[in-house]
Parts: structure tokens; C-alpha cells; sequence
């Protein structure tokens, strides 16, 4: 019965491993439903007997797929499907409809990547309270934007026009390059500065150019399931790491996975639980790395939202963080819409990154890139982000008082001093997903925390607040309280 459940559906090639068909059988299994969400798998010694394989490659099988989330294991208690993979049957259809003329086309890499849906669903309706990750966009000075457009002139537009540097327009890359050293004490050239579509190809490019298939990566679990999407879509095993309140664990996880290649952060606010880094973790995390001889990607996703009095400086701004790739987006300073972002890397590896930057889409949109640039020189950034970071404290205590009010006391957020969202934790392993689905058919986006854990049974829900003016967010609060006292 093992063997037919798990049975090779196409030729294997030679090169590939037995370990490697095992894992890539099991998830086929789970996928089209052979084995079903919450069912307990076959011991590891009876899948090996069963498969004629040695019983470390199944267990080497199983443990990839727990890293990717379809697998959990249970102490004592074998190993499980994992019971939040309802969207699978339907990915399942979609890819059985596309078989044998697509699908069928599609190489290994192929299909890991197209397997990302399983993973990551990036969003694309509008952004309602209390989604995550959207910033203010009614108050952005369109108007200043606009203004520095028509400056300039026709010999200036005529030179955008044409094929640019990939690495990014040399006066962008100046002027990133003097606002990180001004804003979060890092020390670059602008040659150092690669400009990117957003933090998400700036993780694609560090997969691509310094990951192997089967490389191990540490990721925080909780974290960011767009991180681990796209190093799983390059063949890259994504090690999940606890977090708790000093950051990543990076003795459990040096203890666990030595050998790991990469390790992705977010230590100024650890997504999605808003924590920070500590400094003796931090060290750790540079000693490790510079041991190993491994790389550290620094996400600081939305370092600038700090409103304490002090600042935290960035990870990569500490001595010895030479290993150390640091990824800053305007997604979240200015607007997701202009998709522009940067990675500040070695000189030894700028080079090879903007080539790969030429070979997936050549480069950026030559006017954005200018106007950008003028807009972090001529101060506008600096002055955008002083109201910002003026409005969105005020925006976090209004949520915290409207949920406090609406819920009776049930939600009680505790205000933070960095972010662009709020965590509600709730005990381990209890129930995050039932309200989040009742809430999204009222009209609110109420993400589950459970939907950024990996192995973690942390659960809670995600309360996103800086996008939102103080009516909608007490809207919001208004419909959930409802929905809490009619549970």
C-alpha cells in the first residue's frame, strides 16, 4: 500500500539521489491527496523497508518536508501531515489541468517554483485594516513626486530612455549609499549598492548566486513565507529556527544545521513578532558566520519605523559584519507601487549580482530611478518619514484603544516602539485561524500567525495599523468586537 501510495510517476533522472526521489514521491503523495492533511505517516523504518531504500534517506525526506511546512513532527508521536494545507486540492486541480501539455514541461526547479503557491500567497486585493505591510499612501506627496518628473529635461529623459546600468542609475545608488550611513550607520560605497524590484528579487538574486540545491538556509519561525518560497523555489533546504525575545536562536541553531550556508533576519523588527535582535545575540549570529564562512542577508524591512528616542543601528553597521548582505526596500518608506529596493553587498560580489540583475529583467525604470534619487537628496525622503513616524505612534495607540473598547477587554495589544503592525499572542497551539476567517468575511484582513510559522506552534493574530486612518481602524475594531462576542 506504501509502495503503490508513493509510487514514481515519471522517469527519474540518473543524477538524481535516492534521498532526493524519496522526498520529491512523499510530496507528490501529499499533494494530490494520497496522503491527506492531518494523517499520520508511516513509520520511517516501514516507508524504508517498503521502498528499498536505507532508512536515513527516508528520514531525510521527511525532515525537508518539515522544514517546508507540509510535514509536522510530533515527539513520541510519529510524523503528520500538516492540517493547514486546505488550499492544496485546489492547487492540485489547477496543476492536474494543466498536465500533460504544461506542467508536464516543467524541470525540477520549475516546479519548485511553481510549488511557491503552497508556501506564499502574495496578496492582491486591496489593502483593507488590519492587513500587514501597507504603509500610508494617502498622505505621500504625489505632488512633489510629480513636480520632480517634469524637471527633467529632454537631453535627461532621452538618456533614461535608453538600456541602463542593471546595477541601478549611478546618482540612486549615491544617494542610497549617503542615506544609510546617515539613517542606519552603515559604511558603503555607492559600487557596494545593487539596485533591486523590491526586497523579494534581492532574496532571489542571493539565491541564485550563493546557493546549491540542497543547501541549507536558517529562517526565523515564525518569519516572512516569502523568504522561504523563494529559497525553496532554488532547490535550498529552509531550516526553521525559533525566535524569541532576544531574536533568532542561533546556538539551537548552530547546534542543529553547522553547516548552513545562509541565515536570513530581521533583527531590528523580527518579522512578524516585532522583537529585536539583541547585541549579544547579534554577535553571535557574526561569529557564526564569519566561522563558517556563511552569509547573513539582514532583511530590514521597515528599520525606519523606529520611535523611541534611540534608534537601533543595523546589524551590518557592527565591526566584523563582512558577511553580512543588507536588503532595504521603499516598498514600505514610500509605497509598494514604485517597486525599487537595494542590496548593499561585498565589493567582490557586486559584479556578479548586477549581471544576474541584467539576465532577469536587464533593469529598473530609468525615470523612477531618477526622480527617486532626487527625492532622497533634495531631503523629501528625510521629511516624509519625520511625519510618518509622527502618524503612525498615533495610529498604533488609536488601535490599541478601539480593540480594547470593541473587544471588552478581550484584546489588549501592548504598544511597541518599532513596526508597522501589532501581535496579540495567544497560547501555544490554541485555535488563530477560525476568527481570521470569519473577520475576512466581514471585510477585515486579520492574518493568523499561524500562517508565518513553520514548526512553531506559536499562534496569535497580526494587527496592521500604519496604512489605516483612525476611523477605519475603529470601524474595524467595531466589526471584530461583534464578531468576538457572537463566537
Amino acid at each position: 500500500m506504501i509502495q503503490r501510495a508513493i509510487a514514481p510517476t515519471r522517469p527519474q533522472p540518473r543524477s538524481e539521489s535516492v534521498r532526493q526521489r524519496v522526498y520529491l514521491e512523499l510530496r507528490r503523495a501529499i499533494e494530490q491527496g494520497t496522503f491527506k492533511p492531518g494523517t499520520r505517516l508511516p513509520a520511517s523504518r516501514e516507508q524504508a523497508k517498503t521502498l528499498g531504500v536505507s532508512r536515513n534517506s527516508v528520514l531525510w525526506a521527511l525532515e525537508r518536508l518539515q522544514s517546508e511546512g507540509y510535514v509536522l513532527a510530533r515527539v513520541g508521536d510519529g510524523s503528520f501531515v500538516a492540517d493547514n494545507l486546505g488550499a492544496l486540492a485546489t492547487v492540485v486541480t489547477v496543476r492536474e489541468g494543466l498536465r500533460p501539455s504544461i506542467a508536464a514541461g516543467l524541470s525540477q526547479r520549475g516546479q519548485l517554483v511553481a510549488d511557491t503557491v503552497l508556501r506564499w500567497n502574495p496578496p492582491l486585493q486591496a489593502a483593507l485594516p488590519f492587513r500587514i505591510g501597507a504603509p500610508e499612501i494617502a498622505t505621500f506627496p504625489f505632488a512633489v513626486w510629480d513636480r520632480l518628473t517634469r524637471q527633467a529635461s529632454k537631453a535627461q529623459r532621452m538618456a533614461q530612455a535608453q538600456y541602463l546600468d542593471p546595477a541601478g542609475a549611478p546618482a540612486l545608488r549615491d544617494a542610497i549609499a549617503h542615506w544609510l550611513w546617515v539613517s542606519r550607520g552603515i559604511r558603503c560605497e555607492a559600487a557596494q549598492v545593487v539596485v533591486c524590484s523590491g526586497s523579494q528579487q534581492a532574496i532571489d538574486l542571493v539565491g541564485r548566486l550563493l546557493l546549491d540545491p540542497g543547501d541549507d538556509a536558517w529562517v526565523e519561525d515564525p518569519g516572512y513565507p516569502g523568504i522561504r518560497a523563494s529559497l525553496v523555489g532554488h532547490g535550498v533546504t529552509a531550516r526553521p529556527v525559533p525566535v524569541d525575545a532576544e531574536g533568532l536562536l542561533v546556538s539551537q541553531a548552530a547546534a542543529q544545521w553547522p553547516d548552513a550556508r545562509l541565515a536570513v533576519v530581521t533583527p531590528t523588527s523580527q518579522f512578524p513578532t516585532g522583537v529585536r535582535m539583541s547585541l549579544q545575540r547579534r554577535l553571535e549570529l557574526l561569529d557564526w558566520a564569519n566561522a563558517q564562512r556563511a552569509w547573513i542577508v539582514e532583511d530590514d524591512y521597515d528599520g525606519e519605523f523606529q520611535y523611541g528616542k534611540h534608534r537601533l543601528p543595523a546589524l551590518c553597521s557592527l565591526p566584523h559584519a563582512q558577511r553580512v548582505l543588507y536588503v532595504g526596500t521603499f516598498s514600505k518608506t514610500l509605497h509598494p507601487g514604485l517597486r525599487l529596493g537595494f542590496i548593499v553587498l561585498p565589493h567582490a560580489l557586486a559584479g556578479a549580482f548586477a549581471m544576474a540583475r541584467a539576465l532577469i529583467d536587464r533593469h529598473s525604470p530609468g525615470d523612477a530611478q531618477e526622480v527617486l534619487a532626487r527625492f532622497i537628496t533634495e531631503g523629501h525622503l528625510l521629511r516624509h518619514l519625520r511625519r510618518m513616524r509622527e502618524l503612525y505612534p498615533q495610529r498604533q495607540q488609536a488601535l490599541i484603544d478601539a480593540l480594547a473598547s470593541a473587544s471588552k477587554g478581550q484584546l489588549v495589544l501592548q504598544p511597541s516602539e518599532q513596526g508597522m503592525h501589532l501581535l496579540h499572542e495567544l497560547p501555544a497551539g490554541r485555535d488563530d485561524q477560525t476568527l481570521s476567517a470569519r473577520a475576512q468575511e466581514a471585510g477585515i484582513l486579520l492574518a493568523p500567525l499561524s500562517r508565518y510559522t513553520i514548526t512553531s506552534r506559536r499562534r496569535g493574530w497580526l494587527f496592521g495599523y500604519a496604512g489605516y486612518d483612525t476611523a477605519s481602524l475603529r470601524a474595524a475594531a467595531n466589526k471584530l468586537g461583534k464578531l468576538l462576542q457572537n463566537k
